[in-house]
């Protein structure tokens, strides 16, 4: 189990990541009312995998 659950954590590390990565380069590119929108998402999503890969490390 301890396999899995360092594949998951590595999984939401890439995913908060590849986030980023799309957000620094979609506001070059986006308005800023809708760039500020992708951020305040894209924070909430990253706080949201954070969460989940504490409670895998709880399991």
């Amino acid at each position: 189990m301890t396999e899995k659950k360092n594949e998951i954590e590595e999984l939401i590390d890439n995913m908060i990541t590849g986030g980023n990565d799309l957000v620094d380069s979609l506001k070059k590119v986006l308005p800023d009312s809708l760039s500020e929108t992708l951020v305040m998402f894209h924070e909430s999503n990253t706080a949201n995998l954070k969460k989940i890969k504490e409670f895998v490390k709880t399991k």
